[in-house]
């Protein structure tokens, strides 16, 4: 019987793909003629499909109206989870509540390291800088996500997408140079607790946050101008609900093709691999300082808050080596949406939750806050 439902729900995924691969050849057809006639208007019309069951899986697909200017530009269909109707309902909770919390947990972050006075220290000077990017990176994603999981199907000009990609780039791979210099900072607090303070100076701690900001933006300007020297063949179907730099290269074409992808999978890996050895080296010397310690209490402390920064590193680190350190010929869109959802999504909503939950600075710091937000109400 489940051999039977899965093969069922493969004829029904490969059916709706089939779909909009015929709306995607319709559309470009549409396109050319038109760009070749010189006309400039373009009807509005109705896409509907339903599945095998014969329930309501409709996906409008509007066209924009007759006055607009219509673009030969190329563009994207972006299926996102179309192909499993009776989740969009569910994920489109998830997704919006996650956001929400990454909204709230991240901003709440950054108000009490600014306002504390006891949490103008290195790591909660990092964290600020993690929590910024943890917000950037989600609301680059989420809003198209929640847009194509609740209305009509999400048609993407290239140059949208690109800058989706850009954007996405930078901040995840910022996050991935910031998680290392976070796992710098405890390993030298624990490691060299006399010297800490001398070692880690202000002017270093803004060297380091502007260095992963920086080496953010250099890889995604890198990896985006190498995307866009590639052909991308139609139909311009991503069975996705971002453009994700290994969705978008299974649509590639012409070229010189290996010699591009190697290129960029050169890129994935330093920025990757590079951070994610530093971390590994850094936590080694904090598990060697840890083994040595004599005191219970110090231990539990170096556990408590290194422990915290690995649990992070791990959900971070494991869905994004999944996501890009393979090749993309090999890359399973259907797969690889779920995985990109839980880096993107899930990861950034858990990570104020992580950082907080233990510790008793953040706490008093929470409490301070209320209580002097409650003093001034009084007042009035």
């Amino acid at each position: 019987m489940r051999g039977h439902d899965e093969f069922a729900d493969l004829s029904l995924r490969k059916k709706l793909r089939g779909k909009y691969r015929k709306i995607i050849y319709e559309d470009t057809e549409f396109t050319k003629n038109h760009h070749s006639t010189g006309e400039s208007e373009r009807g509005s019309g109705t896409k509907i499909f339903k599945d095998e069951g014969g329930a309501k899986g409709k996906r409008m697909m509007t066209a924009t109206s007759g006055e607009a200017n219509y673009s030969a530009e190329e563009r994207f269909l972006l299926l996102g989870f179309s192909d499993w109707p009776y989740l969009q309902p569910v994920l489109f909770a998830l997704v919006l509540l996650c956001y929400l919390l990454t909204l709230t947990g991240n901003s709440a972050l950054v108000l009490l390291a600014v306002r504390d006075p006891r949490l103008h220290t290195p790591m909660y000077y990092f964290l600020c800088h993690l929590a910024l990017v943890d917000a950037g990176f989600t609301t680059s994603v989420v809003p198209p996500l929640l847009a194509n999981l609740r209305g009509p199907a999400l048609w993407l000009p290239r140059s949208h997408c690109t800058a989706q990609l850009c954007a996405s780039l930078a901040l995840g791979s910022a996050e991935c140079v910031l998680l290392a210099v976070m796992a710098l900072d405890r390993a030298a607090a624990v490691c060299r607790p006399l010297r800490y303070a001398g070692l880690v100076s202000p002017r270093l701690c803004r060297t380091l946050a502007s260095a992963s900001w920086l080496s953010g933006l250099t890889n995604s300007v890198a990896q985006t101008a190498l995307l866009a020297e590639r052909p991308l063949c139609a139909p311009r179907l991503l069975d996705h609900f971002i453009c994700e730099l290994p969705a978008l290269l299974k649509l590639a074409c012409g070229g010189d093709g290996d010699t591009t992808e190697n290129q960029m999978f050169a890129a994935c890996v330093v920025i990757l691999l590079l951070p994610f050895a530093v971390i590994l080296a850094s936590y080694g010397a904090v598990a060697r300082a840890v083994c040595c310690m004599r005191f219970s209490g110090g231990r539990r402390r170096a556990v408590g808050t290194c422990g915290s920064q690995l649990t992070a590193v791990c959900l971070f680190y494991g869905s994004a080596i999944y996501t890009y350190l393979q090749p993309a010929r090999r890359y399973n869109q259907a797969r690889g949406k779920f995985v990109s959802l839980f880096y993107t999504v899930v990861t950034p909503a858990l990570n104020p939750l992580i950082y907080t939950l233990r510790n008793k600075k953040v706490k008093w710091a929470a409490r301070r806050l209320l209580r002097s937000l409650g003093r001034g109400q009084a007042g009035q």
